[in-house]
């Protein structure tokens, strides 16, 4: 019979946080498999546990994955863990979670603090829905499409961002949303110098180039509270139709261009299309 993936959540920083059954499950695995193991060995020395402890990051070698799942297949529990919250959340977990499923590897989860649910829980903000980004990419195409999705969301949006990069994420999604956007930025969550400071988008991007930020961080955004409605290009689309016929270009060819130039699907370009004389 092989072993056990325990994906296990861990304290963001109280080690109170840390469940009885999580703290059961780490002192009785042979193997961890750590995203930065200096801060896993700390936790580990707290519960006394002493699992052999192997570094799996975002950057470790294939190997690394396949040593893992040769030991659950020999039959030995492992527990991953991620340096703070639950994995596989904005952290290489997920590939491995994967790969035990498809080894035939029973996959256990074992719950526990999560930076998401902690920062919406008190953000004062929208959270029966929302919308969860992790980290963005700090420049290019990718960075202003995810923006331009925050901006539109109808629900709450959760980022994470690194210190350095607060304030310029700040700006930016005050050039989307417009500044007076809420935003509630939680910082050091659960640690002794947590802060959670809500304000408009201009207000905290104003505070924190005055007093950068230090550790860990946690961005809400507010929901803009009703969904944004596609602009209705069929007017348009029937005459870039009809223009395209008379030059003898096919119906199927038009539906295409049409697609691709106006942003309709597929589907309806090509019926668009179709119901012209």
């Amino acid at each position: 019979m092989p072993g056990t993936l325990y994906v296990v959540a861990t304290p963001l920083g109280n080690l109170g946080d840390l469940s009885g059954r999580a703290g059961e499950v780490l002192r009785q695995v042979p193997v961890v498999a750590a995203e930065d193991t200096r801060r896993t060995r700390g936790l580990l020395s707290h519960l006394g546990a002493t699992p052999q402890l192997l570094s799996y990051h975002a950057h470790s070698e294939e190997r690394r994955l396949e040593t893992l799942i040769e030991i659950l297949r020999d039959g030995r529990d492992v527990a991953l863990v991620s340096d703070a919250g639950t994995p596989s959340v904005s952290d290489p977990g997920t590939e491995l979670v994967a790969a035990a499923r498809a080894a035939g590897v029973p996959v256990v989860p074992i719950p526990g603090p999560s930076a998401v649910a902690t920062a919406l829980s008190a953000a004062g903000l929208k959270g029966d829905r929302y919308l969860f980004l992790g980290f963005i990419p700090r420049k290019g195409g990718e960075r202003a499409r995810l923006l331009a999705r925050a901006a539109a969301e109808e629900w709450s949006v959760v980022l994470f961002e690194a210190p350095p990069r607060l304030v310029d994420l700040l700006r930016d999604l005050a050039s989307v949303c417009g500044g007076g956007r809420r935003a509630v930025v939680a910082r050091e969550l659960t640690k002794l110098h947590e802060e959670l400071r809500a304000g408009s988008l201009d207000e905290l991007a104003d505070y924190y180039s005055e007093f950068p930020p230090r550790g860990e961080l946690t961005v809400v955004l507010e929901g803009r509270g009703s969904p944004v409605e596609a602009p209705d290009r069929s007017d348009a689309a029937r005459e870039q139709a009809t223009a395209l016929l008379a030059e003898g270009v096919t119906r199927r060819e038009a539906a295409r261009r049409i697609s691709e130039g106006l942003g309709l699907s597929r589907n309806d370009a090509y019926r668009l299309v179709m119901e012209l004389p």
